[in-house]
């Protein structure tokens, strides 16, 4: 097991800076670096496309990215899809659902923009699109949910964990409503596997999506996992086919049919070892480090006078996704100072949940830290202290 506070040497950007941005993206230690080169270096070559050597190497890890990336979430007995990243894989799902009139989608107010526009979007096909709102804290009340699902649902589709609130949503009985009523799952997991341990079978979703670049992986990585593989392919051509004819084609078996085209082999090879990386931290420790430091964040902030603090007071029922505002000061004004005053990167604005604003009535947004495994309890207090001398100031 690797100690977190070794840890964080893995990570040469960590030079004079505090990282907390990585609910945008993370970053990535030496490890998927090195990785990412070697395939570079040594055996870039095509996969699935060819017999020499080169090919054969690039092939076999291209493969086994997709089995050990399956078994980090639990869904051996799914199928594992590479995609560009979760608005893709969400986008897969949406398009590839044969609809028709007088469908229903159900979401949430939660839900990042590629977990919203996608089902807005199907109003064109007259998909029935409904959305849960949720009380201040983001907390959903399950009975909503009951009162608006019918027959006609096809498929609920809600975050694991909010970007903006951190709270973490009651997938397990989101799924078994889902279920009873013949209705698929989507979850939005790009927040939730970084963050915490996963097992897609126990959690009861149809569909699971998440994004690599969030969880120490390179950027333009992401993955559709699917229970059953009953969506059509988005990309038609070379690579997702078992034989074509004047007269039509057959598909490719399993995760293949979903990945036409040469796939972001580098990006996937970089990914499991990241996934490699995370394992051997182990996710617990990783979400007992994060609940420890939110805690802390919470805490202080709450008790500046003048700061407000957003989402579950209790760390233990969100992720290392904490939300705040200075009253009197932007958003992007705190950021900057920040930035400029302790080297401390934090998001600021709406974070693509602009429906979410207007719900909590933050026509600014917000200030967002976000955790991971390389903060530490010196930086959660750097911010603290700095967040106390802008309010001194005003």
């Amino acid at each position: 097991m690797l100690n977190l506070k070794q840890a964080r040497i893995d990570f040469p950007i960590l030079t004079d800076i505090a990282y907390m941005d990585s609910a945008a993206t993370s970053l990535s230690p030496e490890q998927v670096l090195n990785a990412t080169n070697e395939f570079e270096r040594h055996y870039r070559a095509n996969v699935g496309r060819g017999v020499h050597r080169l090919t054969n190497i690039a092939s076999q890890k291209y493969w086994h990215a997709h089995e050990k990336i399956a078994q980090f979430i639990g869904g051996e007995n799914g199928t594992t899809v590479l995609t560009k990243n979760t608005t893709e894989a969400i986008n897969m799902v949406a398009s590839g659902t044969k609809w028709k009139k007088d469908d229903n989608v159900i979401t949430t107010i939660l839900e990042h923009h590629s977990n919203f526009l996608p089902w807005i979007n199907l109003r064109e096909k007259d998909v029935e699109v409904s959305v849960i709102k949720t009380d201040a804290q983001g907390s959903l009340n399950i009975s909503d949910l009951e009162d608006i699902i019918s027959e006609n649902t096809k498929i609920v589709a809600v975050t694991h964990a909010s970007n903006v609130l951190g709270n973490i949503m009651p997938v397990k009985e989101i799924a078994a409503i889902c279920h009873d009523y013949g209705a698929k799952l989507l979850v939005d997991g790009a927040q939730s596997v970084p963050h915490i341990p996963i097992n897609v079978t126990e959690l009861g979703c149809d569909y699971f999506c998440f994004s690599g670049h969030k969880m120490l992986g390179p950027t333009g990585t992401g993955i559709l996992w699917m229970k059953d593989a009953d969506i059509k392919p988005l990309l038609f051509g070379g690579g997702m086919i078992g034989e074509v004819s004047m007269d039509g084609f057959t598909f490719a078996e399993g995760y293949e049919k979903y990945e036409g085209g040469t796939p972001n082999i580098s990006g996937m090879i970089g990914l499991t070892r990241a996934v490699e990386y995370l394992e051997n931290i182990g996710m617990e420790n990783i979400e007992k480090h994060e609940e420890k430091l939110t805690k802390i964040l919470i805490e202080g902030l709450s008790d500046i006078n003048g700061v407000a603090v957003y989402g579950p007071q209790d760390s233990s029922d969100r992720i290392g996704v904490v939300s705040f505002n200075v009253n009197g000061v932007h958003p992007h004004e705190v950021a900057h100072v920040l930035d400029e005053g302790a080297g401390i990167m934090v998001r600021s604005g709406e974070h693509c949940c602009q429906p979410l604003m207007k719900h909590l009535g933050l026509k600014n947004g917000t200030v967002r830290a976000s955790l991971y495994i390389y903060n530490t309890e010196e930086e959660i207090e750097l911010l603290i202290d700095t967040i106390k001398e802008l309010v001194r100031r005003l």
